[in-house]
């Protein structure tokens, strides 16, 4: 198995830098880093050299693309490469791996429930919920998304919680270190990206989409991922 972790970022190229080298410092196996940017980014261009620089790296991949925010971007990519490998991650651009061989621990993982998800301690929400994932590709490819369709950016990390625990199959890795550098626990500044999708009215939104899938479509979910055939 292995694992391809996509990582959609705005506005954020640095970030994105200093991920890659966590990757470089940390992957013990070949784990594809998939930074996904929009077009219309105001720093497109940092990022295309970003790119260009990163060009002979066999495990580096941008991909740029329209808008679509957060959660409609993974759901638009994530079965491309649940198609090419075993596991699908997620990372912020504000998450950078602690551990020393933190992907292979979630292979490890993800080998022994089959079919599932695992996560790392990000040193604020702990096992609480998992704002970083990764997961075995059987179930975007029976789902065909990775995020419940209509949620934009929050409580993502709530439905993957409430999957895997439907699933019976998810696992807190509390050693593996996935340092979540967000402003709410003054690791970053407030940019106009955590601004724009930190509203009361994004997490009401999104959460009521959360609620009404929970209700009426996660039963389906497990029984589609469970009738799988790989």
């Amino acid at each position: 198995m292995n694992l391809t972790i996509l990582v959609p970022t705005r506005g954020r190229p640095a970030n994105l830098a200093r991920l890659w080298q966590a990757f470089v410092a940390t992957c013990d196996m070949p784990t594809r880093l998939v930074a996904l940017v929009d077009n219309d980014d105001p720093e497109l261009a940092a990022y295309q050299a970003l790119a260009d620089e990163l060009h002979d790296e066999p495990y580096f991949r941008m991909g740029i693309g329209p808008r679509l925010r957060l959660g409609p971007t993974l759901n638009e990519v994530a079965p491309k490469w649940a198609q090419r490998c075993g596991a699908v991650g997620f990372m912020g651009d504000d998450h950078l791996p602690r551990t020393v061989g933190w992907d292979g621990r979630y292979l490890e993982e993800l080998e022994k429930l089959g079919t599932g998800l695992a996560y790392g301690n990000d040193l604020i929400q702990g096992q609480a919920i998992p704002t970083q994932v990764a997961m075995t590709s059987d179930i975007i490819l029976a789902t065909r998304c990775m995020v419940p369709p209509g949620m934009t950016h929050l409580w993502l990390d709530n439905a993957w919680l409430a999957l895997g625990n439907a699933l019976g199959a998810i696992s807190y890795l509390p050693d593996v270190i996935v340092e979540h550098l967000h402003p709410i626990a003054g690791r970053a500044q407030w940019d106009a990206g955590y601004q724009e999708c930190n509203t009361d009215a994004l997490s009401s939104a999104d959460r009521a989409v959360f609620e009404a899938w929970q209700e009426s479509e996660l039963p389906a979910w497990v029984q589609q991922i469970r009738e799988y055939e790989r």
